[in-house]
């Protein structure tokens, strides 16, 4: 009897001192909830994770437990409980600048902690977009620092890392490669086809990522992750949130639109994604560089071209365009090994006027009535399964099916012609993708898949008579018969934390590829051949190591090989790569290959600063480049009325690319923090002719300034001079584009542009964003750039969730 009394008085005592609290996590500064912060006391037996809303409840809290916040992207905070109650338990954290357990996917297709890749990765997260405000998923990328994003017109925006773009580096959306058998090697704009609104996380890796990816993957691999659907867990039976965006442009008085809807229950859910943007005529800066000024263009009067005079010789007539993007997520978790989802993307635009054939001059007048790209559509269907279920062959297992269709055209008419031509593409994907992981050991992980991706080809081209409206036949960019793009590969990558200090990184490819193609109306050009076959394959193989002496210091170096199978574009299109030129096919090609060694060094400075450099070096062989050919014995033929020299793309030998970057951030105060990027490249094939697609010198710098609620960013991005002497044969000849330096000869001058950005957290659900991008009205056109950056720009936004 006196013990059971005993006992209830203990029980009593416990209930009063001992009890469930809710605890609520919030940003410091712009006082917003903060979801997935992790809770738990010195030895585990209370955790907890927040909600959406930065609630969590702890059972059982009493007045001896210490508990610890911690969040990947936070400073970690571990208090008493007298101290939390002081706060009247809500909690606030700190952003934290200088990540310590930042985690990637994109280096081997699973979750891992950044301080065991080799690789130099580079992260770009849902809540920069929100304060740097791209129009473009192009124009995110840029706000890296680290990316050097070229433009031919408004509606574009290609990436260039480490010497290499458009076909060179591979862009992966949801687990799933975008690129395919018509990605040209000329400078290209599918990337824009992303909504940069439903973009929850963006990965870039530096150097080859073949035995991931396989083929394209040269310079780099740009993978980007949309938002995912969100499921109801804990005491919530029902998951609801929205976001909305609305944001206006000065420069080409852009109108965006965006909203998404999450709707989640325990087992299922769904997300809807809606965005628009609507783009007027691009206005450049008024200060320097005179010869950029657009003074005429072509209009009509009674029905005849004629041109005419720009009323403002700063307004890029004509460069607008507008675009609409839908996503649809549906998820099934089957039960707790199980997570099935099936994502759908779309994206249609206007037609895109490309400005740089628009400024074209022949004869002493401009050259083009019309050159505009057609509605870029694309869209994706992908299923994707996910298993988590510890067996002899996997821990995890995903497999991801996806179909997509893509349709482009290019649509233009001569100063003065009756004869508008229009050539279309139509590309239908296929791919499917195994990847499992495997823990070996405590120590020792295996990452393993296959991959099979199957591309079908349909070009036709058309010539219209604008007076009478009758449709003729014309020669079609590519073969107008079949055209099949094969790709079999099968991939495994080991990784081993040896100890603390290092952990070691190796991989092999195979990859085998095929091409098929066929002319059937070789009355347009006279080819000595009807048909084309190319089967190829590659092996590719990686190894790496990350030392840590110590916690404060990080050493990487990876060596790696890539490859490039020769795709639609490379073998068999017919096209003007600049005036009087013509490509045309080439049925011996054969694969590029990389050889890549970078070396990086990160220096942690107590948590307060870090210092990232990186020195990379690579050997391209076998590169496929456009020289001076001939068909038939000759070396000009008739296209599009006019007499070109010939030109394909071959195996011509070699190249060498080096280069480096270095990062500084500093976290001065919780109220400053500090950051500035610089990156070097340089290029040459083995007759010292210089890389086309090799930036110039460029960087960033920014001091950020938060208080409770509000951000302001100052910050200067510059890039640096490329003199005739370093400007590629190609670009040389597009002398149009470029200012004239005091020999009279092209090149690409220096520039740096002062910015301002803030945003206002005026309640927790609604944020008004501003910002002057340009402030001094700077006029400038990027390197291999066909149109100027905006002037000065005026940006404000309103950003609402619930």
């Amino acid at each position: 009897m006196k013990f059971k009394f005993s006992l209830a008085i203990f029980i009593i005592l416990f209930n009063i001192f001992s009890f469930s609290q809710t605890i609520k996590v919030i940003d410091f500064h712009n006082q917003t909830p903060i979801e997935n912060v992790a809770i738990y006391n010195s030895d585990n037996t209370k955790t907890a994770l927040t909600d959406k809303y930065g609630n969590a409840n702890i059972d059982k809290l009493n007045k001896n437990d210490i508990l610890t916040f911690q969040h990947p992207s936070y400073n970690n905070v571990t208090l008493t409980y007298d101290a939390i109650k002081a706060s009247n338990f809500i909690i606030k954290l700190h952003e934290s600048f200088i990540k310590l357990s930042e985690f990637v996917v994109s280096a081997s297709k699973w979750e891992q902690n950044k301080n065991e890749v080799p690789n130099k990765i580079v992260s770009i997260s849902a809540k920069d977009v929100e304060l740097e405000n791209p129009q473009t998923a192009a124009d995110l990328l840029g706000t890296s620092n680290e990316v050097f994003i070229q433009k031919s017109q408004l509606g574009g925006g290609s990436p260039m890392i480490r010497g290499f773009s458009a076909n060179s580096i591979l862009l992966v959306i949801d687990g799933v490669r975008m690129n395919n058998a018509i990605y040209r090697s000329g400078n290209l704009q599918n990337v824009i086809s992303l909504d940069p609104n439903i973009i929850q996380s963006s990965e870039i890796i530096f150097g080859p990522g073949s035995i991931i990816y396989g083929s394209d993957a040269l310079g780099g691999v740009i993978d980007f992750h949309t938002k995912k659907v969100k499921l109801a867990f804990g005491n919530n039976s029902t998951n609801l949130s929205t976001n909305s965006m609305l944001r206006y442009s000065t420069a080409n008085n852009e109108k965006s639109g965006h909203i998404d809807f999450n709707f989640g229950k325990k087992k299922w859910g769904f997300l809807t994604s809606v965005s628009f943007s609507d783009y007027d005529d691009l206005k450049m800066g008024t200060i320097h560089n005179d010869i950029y000024e657009r003074h005429e263009y072509v209009g009509k009067i009674n029905g005849q071209d004629t041109i005419l005079k720009n009323k403002d010789p700063n307004s890029q007539k004509f460069s607008g365009y507008n675009q609409i993007n839908l996503m649809q997520k549906i998820r099934f978790r089957l039960n707790k090994n199980i997570d099935i989802n099936y994502n759908f993307q779309y994206s249609n635009t206007s037609d895109i006027p490309r400005y740089d054939r628009l400024i074209q001059y022949s004869k002493g007048e401009l050259k083009y009535a019309k050159w505009n790209y057609g509605p870029q559509k694309w869209m994706m269907n992908a299923l994707n399964i996910k298993l988590s279920d510890i067996s002899q062959l996997f821990d995890e297992a995903k497999i991801t099916l996806a179909f997509q269709d893509l349709e482009e055209s290019r649509i233009e008419r001569k100063f003065k012609s009756e004869t508008l031509r229009i050539r279309t593409e139509k590309v239908q994907a296929y791919s499917m993708n195994f990847d499992l992981d495997k823990k070996l050991s405590k120590k020792n992980t295996l990452f393993y898949g296959i991959e099979a991706i199957y591309n079908k080809v349909v070009s036709t081209g058309i010539e219209e008579n604008i007076l009478t409206g009758n449709e003729t036949p014309t020669a079609s960019r590519y073969p107008d018969g079949k055209n099949n793009y094969y790709s079999l590969a099968a991939y495994g990558s080991f990784k081993s934390n040896i100890n603390k200090k290092f952990t070691f990184t190796s991989g092999l490819r195979f990859n085998y590829t095929s091409l098929n193609s066929t002319f059937i109306d070789t009355s347009f050009y006279d080819f000595p051949f009807n048909k084309i076959d190319i089967n190829n394959n590659a092996i590719t193989a990686s190894i790496g190591l990350v030392f840590k002496p110590e916690n404060r210091w990080q050493f990487n170096i990876n060596i790696s090989s890539g490859f490039r199978a020769p795709n639609l574009d490379d073998v068999a299109k017919v096209f003007d790569s600049e005036p009087g030129n013509v490509v045309v096919p080439n049925e011996n090609l054969k694969p590029e290959y990389v050889y890549n060694m970078d070396f990086s060094i990160n220096k942690n400075f107590n948590d307060k600063a870090k210092i990232s450099t990186t020195i990379f070096y690579t050997r391209l062989i076998d590169a496929m480049v456009r020289r001076d050919f001939s068909i038939n014995g000759k070396d000009s033929i008739m296209y599009d009325g006019e007499l070109s020299k010939v030109e394909a793309v071959v195996n011509a030998g070699k190249a060498y690319i080096y280069g480096g970057s270095i990062s500084v951030l500093a976290n001065f105060s919780n109220n400053f923090i500090f950051k500035t990027f610089l990156t070097y490249t340089h290029g040459e094939d083995d007759e010292n002719i210089h890389l086309r697609h090799v930036s110039p010198l460029f960087g960033s710098t920014s001091l950020l300034y938060k208080i409770k609620n509000t951000e302001i960013e100052f910050y200067a991005n510059y890039n640096g001079e490329i003199s005739y002497k370093n400007l590629a044969p190609s670009e040389r000849e597009k002398a149009y584009m470029y200012a004239i330096d005091g020999n009279g000869n092209p090149y690409s001058p220096a520039w740096f542009t002062i910015n301002l950005k803030t945003s206002y957290q005026m309640t927790p659900n609604l944020q008004i964003g501003a910002g002057i991008e340009n402030i001094l009205d700077y006029r400038y056109r990027p390197y291999s750039s066909g149109i100027c950056a905006s002037g000065r720009n005026f940006i404000i936004s309103l950003r609402g969730k619930l």
